[in-house]
């Protein structure tokens, strides 16, 4: 979508939960897999990235991960015109659908009870040597984040990892800022807070061998950022628009709603 003077980092994203709060649904689905508008949250997501030339996504699977093999498996078949031709020599012309044929998709099979951090450790395996930087996001929010200016905010920064910071309704870890650096991480505090960490993150990969290598059995979001928040190696990087995560039934209604209305705010950069 954007010019960019770089190249952009993969992104890695943590599928692998099961989605408790919206068991309505999660107990045929995955959460990521679940639709909007009858295309699974990921699908969403990713699109949110390939905007702004982002071609290479790590998903990082657990609960259900056949769920996204067939999905991304057929992926052509679900979202393009077919003609089939049929009798002894069969012949299938797929029409449209290209939108997406240069995406990357690994899927990672990170284990059904893994937490987040031995998460993203098991997948950094699929980084190349290349890739100082990645993106790093859950699989059931989206957002108009311009994804282009957070990276280019996390580069000039320096600093190992940069979190979208956003204000939601709030349970989730409360940022304390001192300027643009994080001073203090809390998961999930009593209180609420004017900023919660809304995922959309970029990190160094030298996160991996500082913070996670060695240590599977950790969630990210609790010693790892808080380390790395110790350290004053975090930062934010604010953002006063859009995002919604899709927690509950009440949220999935909102978000299935908004795209049914033709206005859905995260497509807001979409081609």
């Amino acid at each position: 979508m954007s010019n960019n003077s770089f190249q952009m980092p993969p992104v890695m994203i943590l599928c692998g939960g099961r989605g408790t709060r919206l068991r309505e649904v999660t107990e045929l689905l995955p959460k990521p897999m679940v639709p909007i508008g009858g295309l699974p949250i990921i699908w969403h997501i990713m699109k949110c990235y390939a905007a702004f030339g982002v071609r290479r996504f790590i998903l990082c699977l657990g609960y259900k991960r056949e769920e996204f093999v067939d999905f991304f498996l057929n992926y052509r078949a679900r979202t393009a015109d077919i003609t089939l031709t049929l009798g002894n020599k069969p012949q299938i012309i797929f029409h449209g659908g290209d939108d997406e044929a240069d995406w990357e998709v690994t899927l990672a099979n990170t284990g059904e009870h893994t937490k987040t951090g031995g998460r993203i450790l098991q997948a950094s395996r699929y980084l190349k040597a290349e890739d100082e930087n990645f993106f790093l996001t859950y699989g059931d929010g989206v957002s108009n984040v311009d994804i282009a200016s957070l990276y280019r905010s996390h580069l000039n920064a320096g600093k190992l990892l940069t979190t979208t910071a956003v204000h939601p309704e709030g349970r989730f870890g409360e940022i304390e800022l001192d300027g643009d650096t994080v001073r203090n991480f809390s998961e999930k505090p009593l209180r609420r807070s004017g900023y919660i960490n809304g995922g959309f993150m970029v990190a160094n990969r030298k996160i991996i061998e500082r913070y996670l290598a060695g240590k599977p059995d950790r969630f990210f979001e609790s010693e790892p950022m808080e380390e790395i928040a110790a350290d004053r190696e975090m930062r934010v990087f604010c953002h006063e628009d859009f995002w919604q995560c899709m927690d509950n039934p009440r949220e999935y209604t909102l978000l299935n709603d908004l795209w049914a209305s033709g206005k859905a705010p995260w497509t807001k950069y979409w081609k």
